[in-house]
Order: structure tokens, then C-alpha cells, then sequence
């Protein structure tokens, strides 16, 4: 059973890679212990790792918290979470016990930077 699940995380995690403008994921458990890690080209360092887990999760109970106070069940609920900043877009999930953060290229922002170029004489 344990492989089994160990092989659709290993499947989920080829299609995120595989996904244009992919930069990192991390996979947590919710007590903030980092499981795995990755990042495309140089690799993560463990502690900038151990930095994103506590962060985001200190941000999801937050959230949770909140929406919880501003909205009655069902409706109260957050399953994922998406944050775009100006160099990159982080997305986090959580289903159980374990948080997935992906991190990706603004694909937007990408796009906005390639059609401002000139063209090549």
C-alpha cells in the first residue's frame, strides 16, 4: 500500500516538473518536517526549504483561521492557496497531512517581458 502511494506522488510530482515555468516543489507533513525538495537547476538548499514549510504553514492556519471567522461551513474551507509576487507564483496544497508547494515562473509576467522586446535585426 505504502509504494503504491509512494508511485502517485512520484507521478504527481513528474507532471508538476514537467509543467512550463516550473522553478521548485516542496512536500511536507503539517508538523512542518520537510519530506521532499527540489528545484530546477541548482538545487534547494535544506534550510531555504525548512524556511518556505514554516512560513507557508504558519500562512495556511492563518488563513484558515480567518476564513473560518468570515464565513459559515461549508463555505469556510481553503483548499489551496495561490500567491503571485513579481518574480514568481507560488501555489500551496494541503490534503491530509501533507502540504505541496509548488513554485513557478509568472508566466504572465514572462509573456508581457517577451512581446516588450524588440526583435532581432
Amino acid at each position: 500500500m505504502a509504494s503504491q502511494q509512494t508511485n502517485i506522488v512520484d507521478e504527481i510530482v513528474k507532471d508538476i516538473k514537467n509543467h512550463p515555468g516550473f522553478k521548485s516543489y516542496i512536500v511536507l507533513n503539517n508538523d512542518g518536517i520537510v519530506i521532499r525538495w527540489e528545484q530546477n537547476g541548482s538545487p534547494m538548499p535544506y534550510p531555504k526549504a525548512v524556511q518556505h514549510a514554516h512560513l507557508v504553514l504558519d500562512l495556511c492556519d492563518k488563513s484558515k483561521a480567518h476564513m473560518q471567522e468570515l464565513f459559515a461551513p461549508p463555505d469556510d474551507c481553503v483548499d489551496s492557496i495561490r500567491i503571485r509576487t513579481d518574480n514568481y507564483e507560488m501555489i500551496i496544497a494541503q490534503h491530509g497531512n501533507f502540504t505541496l508547494i509548488v513554485v513557478q515562473e509568472d508566466q504572465e509576467k514572462k509573456s508581457m517581458q517577451e512581446a516588450q522586446e524588440p526583435p532581432n535585426a
